[in-house]
């Protein structure tokens, strides 16, 4: 009885042994997350199509508060010439300007979506260019999983430090910009 006894716990040990030399074997997987908002938000690409579309606003703005002050004026003409017209021609003027006004309402609106619709062609094709980058990053360093994380969508709860990869990511994507 001894002896079976002894044998079975010989038996536990070796099935433990196997157990822990089975599972050490297996491989590791590596984790680590990126804080997109800040990945993005400080990418130096993203900075400077900020400044461009900044610059191609500002210059927008200009354009159209010149057109405003030309309409502005022209109307301010009509309004002192209106006594001397024929309440026919004032009509007509009338009309034509407010013709006028909403034509280079739509026009101005028309212009400002453009490049809205061009600024956001540009940040969509920057933030699919940053997810390639990580995808890439993680395959060629042994990442299982990078995770995402950000203010308004906190998927990551916690994370230690040295699994936070977002300077290193950005660092790099920086790097790669400046060639």
């Amino acid at each position: 009885m001894q002896h079976v006894k002894n044998k079975k716990m010989k038996n536990i040990i070796y099935a433990v042994v196997l157990l822990l030399a089975f599972s050490s074997c297996q491989k590791q997987q590596k984790i680590g997350y990126v804080d997109n908002g800040k990945v993005i938000n400080e990418y130096q690409q993203k900075k400077d199509l900020e400044a461009k579309y900044q610059a191609k606003d500002a210059a927008f703005q200009k354009r159209a508060d010149s057109i405003g002050q030309a309409f502005q004026l022209e109307a301010k003409t009509f309004q002192s010439q209106v006594k001397s017209m024929s309440p026919k021609m004032q009509q007509e003027k009338y009309q034509a300007l407010g013709q006028k006004q909403q034509t280079l309402q739509k026009q101005m609106q028309s212009e400002q979506q453009q490049i809205q619709q061009e600024f956001q062609t540009e940040i969509d094709s920057i933030i699919a260019k940053v997810k390639d980058f990580v995808k890439d990053y993680g395959k060629n360093n042994g990442y299982t999983y990078i995770l995402g994380t950000s203010d308004a969508a906190a998927t990551v709860m916690y994370g230690t430090e040295e699994n936070d990869l977002t300077q290193t990511i950005l660092d790099a994507l920086n790097k790669e910009y400046k060639k």
